[in-house]
């Protein structure tokens, strides 16, 4: 049993024997030890003063006495008004660490036997990835990753948006004025050159907006009508009814995109188990409509449209087929919902989708659960806020979006720099000077952007992000070299830092011991991050363990130590320490290096 399980247990059994009442488990909670106060954990006892019918002060002294009387953790108490402020003995904390530095599995909960697919990226086949993209995909991979570090078997699932009018503005623009322009012939990547094209296709819509204005028609009336834009339009339904020119043109330049896309996901280092594509798909749903009549869900209007009333859920009228029989966006992810399950059939399906979606998903996930689907009750929607730039908001038609190619290009390029200014790679070959200047720029990246809670918009800022002080991913990065050049030279003079090694060991600094605090919160972290699906509260929790760690080697010797045994296990809690940095970075998907 862990400490505070220990010291949950005893309380409850306090309850019974002072105050003749039962607890639940779930209903005692411990927070950390302000650091003003002597202690690891707090109890407050506010909460229960109608059941002890004494004052704060009596209350927390009197738990405090049984505590210290009945839990052998449990060396002394303070009490500060209704605070019940807990000390445990160093034999405690030194079991603590022996568990942590033995455990094989650090950072990894059992396995629950549940199923979760993570859907995220969802790119558009017509433009290449931006900023925006990068939130997202650091997001859905990360929290993929903590959810498997939370036992549940894992499906990172990414829907391709490969078809609609947005694609056919790409096809029709390079039709015009392609010229047979290939990747290989431009030296152009391929998302990237599709991506060219959807800028003229506006560029080029504008203009011939403009002409009709002039002629007399209203803006609406010359936006809807120019040339260009009706051939979109007639180019989508020639592609929906399979015309042979336009589909070998649509797989063609879906097939260059495909291509710009992996290589962009290599360098985000994110991956996927299964590919949907909305060509495959938007046509699913329609069956459900039908099953939704028949049971009373939905209800069809006098025109022949089909409706799902979510008013007694507080939303309204919701179109989910149109008179003539064609989808509607949500009609599609109905269909895609139920093909998900069918193909895997999870217990939890998490949507990474930024917060403009916030209402497509509160209709899809009701119109699910009166439908009375199984698994309706897992269905989530991990909303996350726009990325802004200092130079504000992006938009990919006119060609105004901060590139992911360009931007991850710019933070390794920043990262070497930054790097080579502060003299942090003497003695690296080119080959390996390359391979840091990658994985501070990517780590100075992800963790910038994952460090904000996933529900807030937020600020991107490239300088900042690259520091190697302050709450940044090069800042962790840094302390984990420096452990791991510790661990180097205790190799080197052939210092014995095993458990075994450790035993006998009785006394603890208080640098020591609020290190081993702070390191047996790592699974509880986890935890918490996955049941919120915040990889912000791992990357926080980083951040503090990097820091707690920089002050304990600034106040403690290690190599002029005298004493062979505290020697031994100031290494080991480093090793410990650098163990948990990397497990912890791995769950964000960054990378940790080992010199700098």
């Amino acid at each position: 049993m862990d400490l505070e399980k220990q010291i949950i247990s005893t309380l409850q059994q306090a309850f019974k024997e002072l105050f003749d009442h039962e607890v639940g488990e779930s209903e005692l909670s411990l927070q950390p030890t302000r650091k003003e106060f002597e202690g690891s954990y707090t109890f407050v006892v506010f909460p229960y003063l109608k059941v002890t019918k004494l004052n704060p002060e009596a209350s927390a002294a009197k738990l405090g006495e049984f505590l210290k009387s009945n839990c052998k953790s449990v060396q002394e108490f303070n009490v500060v008004k209704g605070f019940l402020n807990i000390s445990l003995s160093e034999t405690s904390w030194l079991s603590v660490f022996k568990k942590l530095y033995t455990n094989p599995q650090l950072g990894q909960l059992p396995l629950n036997g549940k199923k979760v697919m993570v859907e995220y990226s969802s790119p558009n086949t017509n433009k290449p990835l931006h900023l925006g993209h990068l939130r997202n995909n650091f997001l859905g991979f990360s929290v993929s990753e903590i959810l498997k570090a939370n036992g549940y078997e894992v499906i990172k699932a990414n829907l391709v948006n490969d078809r609609g009018i947005h694609i056919c503005k790409s096809m029709v623009a390079y039709k015009h004025f392609g010229n047979g322009e290939t990747p290989e012939t431009s030296g152009i990547k391929g998302d990237h050159l599709a991506g060219k094209y959807y800028v003229i296709f506006d560029k080029e819509h504008k203009k011939q907006s403009r002409e009709l204005i002039e002629k007399g028609l209203s803006e609406e009336d010359a936006n809807k009508n120019t040339p260009i834009m009706l051939e979109a339009q007639e180019m989508l339904r020639s592609w929906e009814a399979g015309e042979k020119e336009v589909v070998d043109l649509w797989k063609s330049m879906n097939s260059w995109v495909y291509e710009g896309f992996n290589v962009t996901y290599k360098k985000m280092g994110v991956d996927f188990d299964k590919f949907y594509y909305e060509s495959d798909t938007y046509l699913l749903g329609k069956n459900i409509v039908d099953e939704g009549l028949k049971k009373g869900v939905f209800f069809k209007k006098e025109n022949g449209s089909i409706w799902v009333d979510l008013s007694d859920e507080g939303l309204d009228e919701k179109l989910v087929l149109r008179a003539d029989g064609t989808s509607v966006y949500i009609t599609q992810d109905m269909g895609t919902c139920e093909l998900k399950y069918e193909d895997f059939q999870f217990d939890k399906s998490v949507y990474v989708v930024g917060n403009e979606q916030d209402y497509h998903f509160d209709v899809l996930f009701k119109i699910m659960r009166k439908l009375g689907r199984p698994y309706g009750d897992g269905l989530y929607h991990l909303s996350y806020g726009m990325v802004d730039l200092p130079s504000g908001k992006m938009k990919s038609r006119e060609g105004t979006v901060v590139d992911a190619d360009d931007l991850m290009q710019e933070m390794i390029d920043t990262a070497a720099s930054h790097t080579k200014e502060l003299g942090k790679i003497d003695g690296f070959t080119p080959e390996q000077a390359e391979e840091l200047y990658e994985i501070l720029g990517m780590g100075a990246l992800k963790y910038f952007l994952l460090k904000v809670d996933p529900k807030k918009r937020m600020l991107f800022n490239p300088q900042e992000s690259i520091e190697f002080q302050g709450n940044t991913g090069p800042f962790i990065q840094y302390s984990h070299a420096r452990i791991a050049s510790i661990l180097r030279k205790a190799e080197q003079i052939d210092i014995n830092y095993s458990a075994d090694a450790l035993e006998g060991l009785s006394h603890l600094e208080d640098t020591e011991r609020e290190l081993i605090v702070i390191l047996n919160e790592f699974e509880k972290k986890i935890q918490l991050a996955g049941e919120d699906y915040s990889p912000s509260v791992l990357a926080q929790y980083m951040f503090d363990l990097a820091k707690e760690y920089n002050r304990f080697y600034a106040e403690l010797p290690i190599f002029n130590e005298r004493d062979e045994k505290v020697q031994s296990f100031r290494i080991a809690l480093s090793a410990l320490t650098a163990k948990t940095i990397r497990r912890g970075m791995q769950l964000l998907g960054i990378k940790v290096p080992d010199r700098m």
